[in-house]
């Protein structure tokens, strides 16, 4: 298996050794400081078709999910719970529309992908207190992940982040703090208090190995359309790791000659109206993001108010021809109807925003229904139950009262 040659750096290119543990750039001029890329030495795969390296790292090491591409991870254990190979569901009414359904991961998200990995790489480097702030399908992924390799979590979330996710951070043992704010609120918490109290942070983008295991989507919907690009990717952003991911996947599927270059999709980066910054600096023409103010929708996962990686997922876009745009909560919720009803999908919040954002794209001509696509639902739709049934306005039924 290839190994890791170095950590490079997204700002200022420095390469940075991965024999200890890393955050964030330490050596870096900029500000903010630049996230840390992991690059392999791919020269031994290098002639190799994807189907031959995938079937001889499942030969050695049998696992499953997205650990198939084992060859392209870093050569460790891995602390596996079956996260990843999600289901590519072509849509009942839209020829083109492909449905990435990220639901059917453990924890119910695609958070597992790069907690899996983050968490295996901590069990590597024998850390034994993670911390991360989380607007909610994170905080479960890390608690699970680190309950299955006996590592301390430390989570912190909004207090009106949905439900399930506090359930199932606490029941898996997690050590849960709810915070009267957003994510960005959590975020310092995490920042003031890790040195003080040991923990090692794996929030969004500020250690390298969740970006990792996001990129296997990549990876997965390229396999799962034949080995060719998509002309579009839908992807619900916040923190906006997976889009970030699988722009990485795509460089590495053409380095290692598995997929021409200069054949990626559009990436479409979709936000909700109530917290936009990634769209609002894209239509503005800005390099970075700027604090969005008063953030507020239900689509809990999007509630991200100014991402660490805005730069890079605005670069990411540009060099796509793609775009980012926003939707309403009403139009979110209006879509996991029409989802639910019609292709018997119930979505998350965040994948239904991504289902309006395409049919918005069809009807003011940015993309063709012939145009094959795939849309990430981020996370199962039964995880939102309290968030989405108040949006309906939907109570439960009272004792001998027929609904």
């Amino acid at each position: 298996m290839p190994a890791i040659a170095y950590l490079e750096c997204s700002r200022c290119h420095a390469h940075v050794s991965s024999e200890t543990p890393q955050t964030l750039c330490p050596v870096c001029p900029t500000q903010p400081v630049g996230s840390l890329y992991v690059r392999y030495d791919f020269s031994s795969l290098i002639g190799s078709s994807p189907e031959d390296v995938i079937v001889r790292g499942w030969a050695a090491h049998p696992s499953p999910g997205m650990w198939r591409y084992r060859a392209v991870l870093p050569d460790v254990e891995p602390v596996t719970l079956g996260e990843g190979w999600t289901p590519m569901l072509k849509s009942k009414r839209y020829s083109g529309v492909y449905l990435k359904e990220e639901g059917a991961n453990p924890t119910g998200s695609f958070k597992a992908r790069g907690l899996a990995l983050a968490v295996t790489m901590a069990q590597h480097y024998g850390l034994r207190k993670l911390a991360v702030p989380s607007a909610g399908n994170a905080a479960g992924a890390l608690a699970a992940y680190a309950a299955a390799a006996g590592i301390e979590a430390h989570i912190f979330m909004p207090r009106d982040a949905p439900f399930a996710n506090y359930v199932e951070a606490v029941a898996y043992g997690a050590n849960v703090t709810l915070v009267d704010g957003l994510i960005s609120d959590c975020g310092r918490i995490v920042a003031e208090r890790k040195a003080a109290e040991g923990w090692f942070d794996v929030s969004t983008l500020k250690e390298p190995f969740r970006v990792e295991g996001k990129k296997t989507m990549g990876f997965e919907l390229v396999e799962q359309l034949g080995w060719e690009y998509p002309d579009a990717v839908f992807y619900p952003t916040g923190g906006g790791v997976g889009l970030i991911g699988m722009w990485k996947a795509f460089a590495e599927l053409e380095e290692l000659g598995w997929l021409r270059a200069g054949k990626r999709p559009k990436m479409i980066a979709v936000q909700a109206a109530g917290c936009a910054p990634v769209a609002r600096a894209y239509e503005a023409g800005e390099g970075a993001s700027r604090m969005w103010e008063n953030a507020s929708t239900f689509a809990s996962g999007l509630r991200v108010p100014k991402p660490y990686g805005d730069a890079i997922m605005l670069e990411i876009l540009r060099e796509s021809k793609g775009i980012s745009l926003a939707v309403t909560d009403e139009v979110i919720l209006a879509s996991i109807l029409d989802w639910a009803r019609n292709e018997g999908i119930f979505l998350s919040p965040e994948g239904a925003a991504a289902t309006a954002a395409y049919d918005q794209l069809i009807a003011n001509g940015f993309l063709r229904a012939a145009d094959r696509v795939v849309i990430f639902n981020t996370g199962a739709g039964l995880k939102y139950t309290d968030v989405t049934a108040e949006a309906m306005g939907l109570k439960r039924p009272l004792a001998g009262v027929s609904s």
